[in-house]
């Protein structure tokens, strides 16, 4: 088994650093393409599907048909695993756009493309920095794009879900747009943060109904974190677990 894995996250590396330079070169050279990002976009799914079969890992999606077509959203889901991110990419069914971490846009190639693409940086040790990245996000989806952030903002060690932050709650609520929560399965278990040997396996994305945030004030903000976070619980096959919401 052990060798079976790193045989997987040999495969997973090799993929992944070809698939980077082909499709980041690719992503860099269309991103300003009008409408901006869309071709990057359209290369970056297919990295990501490239990425996860490297690494033997299948993915299934369930609930595409949810997610609403013709007006923005916002997506929000869990996060334990680096994986979580080709996977999402490989499954969102729409334009969208992500908050990222700063320091993936200092990559070389892989940096190049989310930055064509629109993609968002958030500087998490900036509070300052941090809010002009989610006016950013807010701006984006006042032009019509959708934004995927992850709520707990940094990800599992353990695979429960850690405190929702209300940043990416403030910008639905203000703007008056739905919250599509998405729950993945799986993605721990094929590579859990710190976990440098990957597992062949099959990754989830769930899909729920986009809960309307449209009439809501910002005092109704801990009600929507709860519901929301009950369903990334839900979609992601933990519906015991305790809803736990950060303030």
């Amino acid at each position: 088994m052990l060798v079976l894995r790193a045989l997987a996250m040999l495969s997973f590396v090799a993929f992944g650093v070809a698939n980077t330079v082909v499709f980041g070169t690719y992503g860099a050279l269309v991103g300003f393409i009008p409408p901006r990002g869309d071709w990057t976009l359209a290369g970056a799914r297919w990295w990501a599907r490239g990425v996860l079969l490297g690494g033997f890992v299948r993915l299934r999606r369930e609930g595409r048909e949810r997610v609403p077509r013709g007006e923005p959203v916002v997506f929000m889901a869990n996060h334990e695993s680096w994986l979580d991110i080709p996977a999402l990419l490989a499954a969102i069914p729409v334009q969208v756009r992500f908050l990222a971490k700063k320091s993936l846009f200092k990559v070389p190639f892989l940096g190049w493309a989310i930055a064509a693409m629109g993609f968002i940086p958030v500087d998490r040790e900036n509070r300052r920095e941090a809010v002009r990245s989610f006016e950013e996000a807010a701006a984006r989806i006042r032009r019509g794009r959708s934004v995927l952030l992850f709520p707990e903002e940094t990800r599992s060690m353990d695979g429960n879900l850690l405190p929702l932050q209300r940043g990416g709650f403030l910008i639905a609520i203000k703007a008056g747009i739905p919250i599509v929560p998405v729950g993945i399965e799986g993605a721990g278990r094929c590579l859990g943060k710190h976990n440098y040997l990957i597992r062949p396996g099959t990754v989830t994305v769930r899909f729920g109904d986009s809960i309307p945030t449209a009439g809501r004030g910002v005092t109704e903000k801990g009600v929507l974190m709860e519901r929301v976070r009950a369903e990334i619980e839900r979609l992601r096959g933990n519906s015991g677990a305790a809803a736990a919401v950060g303030r």
